[in-house]
């Protein structure tokens, strides 16, 4: 049997990290089996769909890596085909319902009631086979329902989703729907409306619900909710897909890393899980930086300088090896590349600012002393290194037979504004002298 799976998001607003989740085990089943991943818009309900919000998917999926293989060809404004091919929407597929509705009233199946069109749902019960759940059977008594009809044509003339949701995996010979859990209660329904059509049901598989890590619900509201947040806050698509993962599905080893080939090649239905997942966004970052600290030197820097771009850093001007040895530098600090921007900004700054804060507690005439011996010793090193620069530390160190940290912290605090960062000795070699220097005098004015 050739695989057929799909993902049917409703563009209302947002990607939430449930339904990427769920289009990624449907395009990591479809990979694995050799099948074929199709993308469905399902925009029937106009007045809740936009168009930005499709955007948001295709781009959403697109940042993960998730290309679909299906769908009718895109078309430029000459009506010359693209040769991409684009999701399919449902939207465009009104005559195709109209024909299945008209199937089913011929059958007897369905029928008008208040300007609307009810399903004749069978009273006998449905068993759902469920490769996740399992065995499911849904009574259909008069305790549950005294009437179990239900519509699939709303008074206004639009088709509800239980019909559009069957019609399209119907037309699209769609051989196993993978979706979340909260869709079981649907089943039954469409599991009818297939035996309606008089043919047999995909194999169904719910994957469990993405909880909170307090095991609440996970709100649009919360925390990790929109994928479109990890687009933005600097996380890596190979390193949010990894975790997207492992909520649900386990590769059996306790292993968490795992390249993309890999999980392919692991993944089965079979080993979904059957409780709900908890997310943890601790864990997500822990992910996120073991993929930054390993990652390829020119991509990690096309990333951070994209990550400095975006929070307001012009670095046209700034020569690209500058750039390049000031940004590695903070290659294995960062879990998330939007840190870059407090970590590795002073780098990029004419002149350093200090809150008051750091002016009360870090520039006193002791450490003004200091930073004077320190400003006379690096003038007058001939070869700024780090090496260099760090045997100067050592050298005053000895000399006034106090710890090297008398001497570390203002420099630090002076070059950078903090009191955390990067390799001090590298830092302060990438800077330069002319700017160590000048960042010395700036910081001797404020000691008093």
């Amino acid at each position: 049997m050739h695989v057929r799976v799909r993902f049917a998001p409703s563009p209302t607003g947002f990607l939430h990290i449930g339904g990427a989740r769920t289009a990624l085990f449907n395009w990591l089943y479809a990979r694995h089996t050799g099948g074929t991943f199709i993308l469905r818009i399902e925009d029937t309900d106009a007045a809740r769909n936009t168009e930005s919000a499709v955007n948001i998917i295709i781009e959403g999926l697109r940042w993960l890596g998730l290309e679909w293989d299906e769908g009718p060809q895109t078309s430029n404004a000459d009506g010359r085909s693209m040769g991409q091919a684009g999701p399919y929407f449902q939207s465009r597929r009104s005559a195709i319902y109209q024909a299945r509705v008209e199937e089913l009233k011929m059958k007897g199946l369905a029928y008008e009631h208040e300007g609307a069109v009810k399903f004749r749902m069978p009273r006998e019960p449905i068993t759902i086979n469920d490769l996740v759940v399992g065995e499911v059977r849904r009574e259909l008594t008069d305790r549950e329902s005294k009437d179990p009809d239900f519509v699939i044509v709303r008074s206004d003339g639009q088709p509800v989703f239980h019909l559009v949701n069957v019609v399209d995996d119907l037309e699209m010979d769609i051989t196993h729907v993978i979706r979340g859990e909260d869709h079981l209660s649907n089943t039954a329904k469409h599991i009818a409306l297939f035996n309606a059509f008089g043919t047999p049901p995909p194999r169904y598989a719910h994957i469990p619900l993405i909880l909170n890590t307090d095991g609440s619900k996970m709100s649009k509201r919360d925390q990790g909710a929109s994928l479109i947040s990890y687009m933005q806050e600097g996380f890596v698509p190979e390193a949010v897909a990894n975790y997207l993962c492992l909520l649900g599905w386990s590769p059996k080893d306790n292993r968490e890393i795992l390249a993309q080939s890999e999980i392919i090649s692991r993944f089965d239905l079979p080993q979904i899980l059957r409780h709900n997942a908890r997310f943890d966004f601790t864990k997500l970052r822990w992910l996120n930086w073991e993929y930054i600290r390993s990652m390829e030197r020119d991509r990690y820097l096309k990333l951070a300088v994209s990550a400095m771009e975006q929070a307001g850093f012009d670095l046209s001007k700034v020569p690209p090896d500058y750039t390049a040895a000031a940004l590695l530098t903070c290659k294995e600090k960062v879990q998330q590349l939007s840190e870059l921007a407090s970590l590795a900004g002073f780098y990029f700054r004419d002149d350093m600012t200090f809150e008051e804060s750091v002016r009360a507690k870090e520039f006193n005439p002791e450490s003004g002393a200091c930073l004077l011996r320190l400003k006379s010793s690096l003038e007058a090193l001939d070869l700024f290194s780090a090496d260099h620069i760090q045997q100067v530390l050592k050298r005053l160190a000895a000399e006034s037979y106090v710890k090297m940290s008398v001497f570390v912290h203002p420099l630090r605090v002076a070059c950078t504004g903090s009191t955390t960062g990067p390799s001090l000795y590298h830092l302060v070699e990438i800077l330069g002298k002319s700017r160590v220097i000048h960042r010395l005098d700036q910081a001797l004015a404020l000691c008093g």
